[in-house]
């Protein structure tokens, strides 16, 4: 089934959804229910023991409050790229015209392009996170009759493939006429990309809408909740089971207390004959709504103003505000702010997420000898065609150059500028360069810097400037780079008639092809370990003459294999491995691919808070291990484990997946690493199951999770999130996902957390995240500071907020054994209605808004205090029980004390002020001190607002309650407010303040003594940070370890343009802009961390 219209959405509800879906959601916690059922029992005369309204208020306010809230937070959703209208109205089997920089609105079929032989370039940044350009082209019957628009209106035609989510393939038949076309990836122009280089295209629409590829790996937008969110739900279950159990108990009090005495006391007598059993019935839903303040509703709109504060902290932190490009941090969902402090597991994208994608000629090796970087900066204004914003500081390289008296020197930046497929372009009296990797066009760009100038290139010929002298060069062959090979090669004719071979690639490969005669092996090798120690992407350089009788017998071969229609690139291979031996080593270059300011500190920070991080990328396995090393996410101290060390998964499609792990050398992994691998072995089993249980899943998440980082390589977006989905699935652990580009959607929509960074490739990302930035170093701020902030507020708040509604609902249990079990309240109705409104709710919202144990630095110094959070030892079942019995234990003193001091007394003026209404004002008021006084010792950070919150919240109960207890509203609304004058006839007692003051006193010894020995005998992490923060620390050095591994520049060049050059096609050329880097941020002094 084809989607015809090309309209999506990544939004949730619509104008006709909107209000079913989010009550649907919004009753999907317990609470709302609950309270739903209590309003309808409120409305039953017979059972009510409170007026409806003091539950419909709170209920529509609340239901109200977080409906607003979630729309607001999914009009942010909302993809504005998407929404064009012309957009909209496409449709399959369309015919459209791009032009240059437009975005693919869907998957097209290029029919025709401006370029020559109907090229297209395009940018695919949005798919695969790649910058560099990509070419297309349409098939020669299209290009040559579908250049006019009437031709184009006559097209007709096409037969493809059912929808499906492969990026790297695509598989067609063109049925035009009579005559049938093959139709391949290279035809098509996926939907996310856009046109570089092409100044217009024509297309027929193939697939549109939900269809398209991208959008088949965007995956689903779901709803995400917290952990705490689903612990709450069964701590709700819990208090129903509870409630119930309890109101049963009294209701069976009652039934047996009415036919003892309440059947036979006169005075009680209220004309209705109903038997005790009914009475009973009718006093178990009575205490239903008298207790049903157990679970408050005003948790929820609590909850979510906590929230909507903390989120705006994030959006307003001026240390995760990026001012190149004037992004702030942005919280896009107003859900999830405690989740992040609970984070176990981080996938990563690599390209644009941990990297900039920028490549920076670093050092060389030439004929042995290293060119080192001084710090003196070199001048190249005499090159009239060098970039102004290279830099290299190595004087003597340059003299060595200028000199032209070292041939080494001179052949590896000839070298440099004749062996490659980049593509260039005159554009306003500058060269634009367009390479297939940013590796090679760093290599290409040095060598122009150095004098050595790629300027023009046909199917044939390759024409570069020597120093001033324009050579052209007649190109013979071109050997290009493919991952097996991990290398390239050119044959060339020069001026003089000689034939060389020009080399350049990974040292694994070349050194086993040189000659038994070639120089500089040994010393080249220590430049290679040197470099790679630096993280420094490396490859090294040969050459090689070749005889006219050996080059002509060895092209004879060449072009029967590339004429050969079965396993031609085997074929090749093959021909290529003869001619590329024996060769004469040059030298060797270091290219540094630079990484985003902080990665490697912000890597190694949450490392120390035991967040395992993975890396997913679609690049070869070295280039990931490369950036592995350089980033600190592998250290020297990990054993390295290959996936294809340990077996191969193959996937569907005939994809295979690679991966690495690193694990720290442990006693518990012992037994593992002794066992033996064997050999490799390929298993004919998807890796990553639509559904069901898969045992290689299973095996591959118990062994990864074991490891101290887990990289894995050549993934597709899917294939990511099947990644992300599987850790969830096995290990139940909370993860988070971060991207910048179209394809890391569909894994930050799978986490728990997606992050996402407005990057250089496009704002998909980040619209399908949660939280978004601009730098991949704030995301240890985000989680190390904001997240582990807002979980322990939020435990607290919660806590705090059980145990203050125990406190306050319990007072009734026991009120209950002195008044017959008939459901009467022990307080008046106006202090029911506003105890959660006005009288305790400031003091814990502020602490829920403002609280720190510690402040952002310390945070950040010592990431340990991450690891409450990921065991969720702050809020569980058993804090929910401690504060159960802790409110049961406060219930019971301000109860009984008053009880105890309202028995026997007589008052100042004779008369005993032990009527339930004095009684009810009493315990009243040791409630409020005492709930106040509490929050105030679990406040870690003081500040002026908390202060005035807990004053003022005293000062408004007693304030409304002499308003209450007036005379004068009592004449307005006599059957409202019965308590009249008994808060100035109780409170004027001495004897009532020292029961206060008592009740109070014996409430909060005991936390006052558990606190100080927690503090004292079982100190929290936190409370030795703070007790360290006050001595003087000293800070080491940041110091960059050792480096063992080595890269290489091959490993990550993918597939160059050798076959277009070949051709004879004609190449355009898009500028590329470049910029300096920032230099990278130093690293801020740690202490140790304990």
């Amino acid at each position: 089934t084809f989607t015809f219209g090309n309209a999506i959405r990544t939004y949730k509800y619509n104008v006709i959804t909107f209000l079913p879906l989010n009550l649907y959601e919004q009753f999907k916690r317990a609470a709302n229910l609950y309270f739903l059922a209590l309003l309808i029992l409120q409305i039953i005369p017979e059972i009510t023991t409170l007026p409806w309204y003091t539950t419909l208020v709170p209920l529509v306010l609340v239901l109200g409050i977080t409906a607003i809230k979630d729309l607001v937070d999914d009009l942010v959703s909302v993809t504005c790229l998407f929404q064009e209208c012309r957009w909209m109205q496409i449709q399959v089997g369309d015919v459209v015209r791009l032009k240059k920089n437009d975005f693919i609105p869907a998957d097209i079929l290029l029919l025709s392009s401006s370029n020559p032989n109907s090229l297209c370039y395009v940018e695919t940044a949005e798919l695969d996170g790649e910058t560099n350009l990509k070419f297309k082209m349409g098939l020669k019957v299209t290009h040559e009759r579908l250049q006019e628009e009437s031709q184009l209106q006559s097209f007709d035609g096409n037969h493809c493939e059912e929808p499906n989510n492969r990026l790297d393939k695509f598989t067609g038949n063109m049925l035009w006429g009579r005559e049938r076309f093959p139709l391949d990836l290279d035809n098509m122009l996926l939907r996310g990309c856009k046109v570089r280089n092409t100044d217009e295209c024509h297309g027929l629409v193939i697939y549109a809408g939900s269809d398209t590829k991208i959008m088949r790996n965007g995956g689903k937008t779901r709803f995400k909740r917290t952990k705490i969110d689903y612990l709450m739900n069964y701590m709700v279950y819990t208090i129903f089971v509870l409630l119930i159990l309890v109101c049963a108990g009294l209701a069976i009090g009652h039934t047996y207390w009415y036919q003892d005495v309440g059947s036979r006391a006169w005075y009680l007598y209220d004309g209705l004959n109903q038997t005790a059993s009914y009475r009973g019935f009718l006093s178990f839903w009575g205490y239903i709504i008298v207790l049903n303040t157990m679970v408050p509703i005003s948790l929820y709109v609590s909850v979510e103003v906590i929230r909507l504060g903390q989120s705006k902290f994030i959006n307003w932190d001026l240390q995760m505000y990026y001012s190149e490009k004037d992004t702030p941090a942005k919280a896009r969902t107003t859900t999830l702010n405690e989740q992040l402090g609970q984070i176990e597991y981080i996938f990563s994208d690599k390209t644009g997420t941990l990297t900039q994608n920028i490549m920076a000629f670093k050092k060389c090796s030439i004929a042995g000898r290293v060119y080192e970087i001084p710090y003196i900066y070199i001048d190249f204004s005499s090159n009239i065609f060098a970039e102004k914003k290279f830099q290299f500081y190595d004087h003597h390289l340059i003299s060595c150059i200028q000199s032209k008296k070292d041939k080494d020197v001179l052949e590896f930046f000839k070298l440099l500028s004749l062996c490659h497929t980049v593509m260039v372009e005159q554009r306003e009296d500058d060269l634009v360069y367009q390479a297939a990797s940013p590796d090679e066009g760093a290599l290409v760009t040095a060598a122009r810097n150095f004098g050595f100038v790629f300027l023009s290139r046909t199917q044939d010929t390759i024409t570069i400037s020597e120093m001033g002298t324009e050579t052209t060069y007649e190109m013979l062959a071109l050997l290009d780079f493919n991952s097996d090979r991990k290398r390239m090669s050119i044959i060339l004719r020069f001026p003089d008639g000689k034939i060389r071979l020009y080399c350049k690639g990974a040292d694994t490969v070349i050194y086993e092809r040189l000659s038994p005669n070639s120089k500089y092996k040994d010393v080249t090798q220590e430049a290679l370990d040197v470099f790679a120690n630096e993280t420094l992407r490396t490859l090294c350089l040969c050459y090689k003459d070749i005889s006219r009788a050996d080059f002509d017998a060895w092209s004879r071969k060449y072009k029967e294999a590339s004429i050969a229609m079965r396993n031609r690139e085997e074929a090749l291979d093959e021909v290529y491995e003869q001619i590329e031996k024996d060769l004469l080593l040059i030298g060797a270059t270091a290219i540094e691919d630079k990484l985003q300011d902080g990665v490697p500190e912000t890597i190694a920070k949450l490392a120390k808070a035991d967040i395992k991080i993975w890396v997913l990328t679609g690049d070869k396995k070295e280039t990931a291990e490369n950036i592995g090393f350089s980033c600190q996410l592998l250290t020297d101290d990990m054993q390295i484990y290959y996936g294809e060390d340990v077996s191969s998964f193959e996937l569907s499609h005939n994809l295979y997946f690679y991966l690495f792990v690193s694990e720290k050398l442990s006693m518990r992994q012992n037994s593992r690493r002794n066992e033996p691998l064997g050999k490799p072995k390929k298993i004919k089993e998807r890796f990553f199951p639509e559904g069901g249980k898969n045992s290689y899943s299973v095996d591959f998440v118990d062994m990864a999770c074991e490891c101290g980082a887990v990289i894995c390589c050549r993934v597709t977006p899917k294939q990511k999130a099947n990644v992300v989905n599987l850790v969830k699935k096995y290990k139940k652990a909370i993860t988070l996902s971060i991207g910048d580009g179209a394809n890391d959607v569909n894994m930050i929509k799978t986490a728990d957390i997606g992050v996402g960074i407005s990057g250089q490739e496009g704002m998909q990302a980040v619209m399908s995240s949660d939280y978004a930035f601009a730098q991949f170093r704030y995301l240890q701020r985000l989680l190390l500071v904001h997240g582990r902030w807002s979980y322990i507020r939020m435990c607290k708040f919660l806590r705090y907020f059980f145990y203050k509604n125990f406190s306050f609902t319990l007072v009734h249990f026991w009120y209950s054994f002195f008044s017959g079990y008939s459901s009467q309240v022990a307080y008046e109705d106006w202090f029911i209605t506003l105890y959660n409104v006005c009288y305790s709710s400031l003091p814990v919202l502020l602490v829920g808004l403002l609280d720190q144990d510690v402040n952002d630095k310390l945070s950040l110094m010592f990431p340990k205090l991450y690891l409450p959070g990921q065991q969720g030892t702050l809020f569980n079942y058993k804090n929910f029980f401690i504060s159960l019995f802790h409110g049961i234990f406060t219930s019971l003193i301000i109860f009984f004390i008053p009880y105890g001091a309202f028995l026997q007394t007589m008052g100042q003026d004779g008369e005993a002020p032990s009527d339930y209404q004095s009684f009810a004002v009493v315990t009243a008021s040791s409630l409020i001190i005492t709930v106040n006084l509490q929050i105030s010792l679990d406040t870690s950070y003081w500040t002026f607002v908390n202060c005035f919150a807990v004053l003022g919240s005293m000062a408004i109960y007693f304030g409304i309650m002499f308003d209450i207890h007036s005379a004068g509203i009592h004449v307005i609304f006599p059957s409202a407010f019965k308590f009249t004058g008994v808060a100035s006839n109780a409170l004027r007692q001495p004897y009532l303040w020292l029961t206060i003051i008592l009740t109070v006193g014996i409430s909060l010894l005991p936390v006052i003594c558990i606190q100080f020995l927690c503090k004292t005998i079982w100190p929290s992490v936190g409370d030795e940070v703070r007790q360290r923060s006050t001595l003087a620390r000293k800070k080491p050095t940041f110091q960059r370890g050792a480096r063992s591994r080595r890269s290489a520049y091959a490993f990550s060049h993918s597939r160059g343009y050798a076959d277009l050059i070949s051709t004879g096609r004609s190449i355009r050329q898009k500028p590329r802009a470049r910029r300096d880097a920032p230099e990278s941020i130093k690293e801020a002094p740690q202490a140790e961390n304990i």
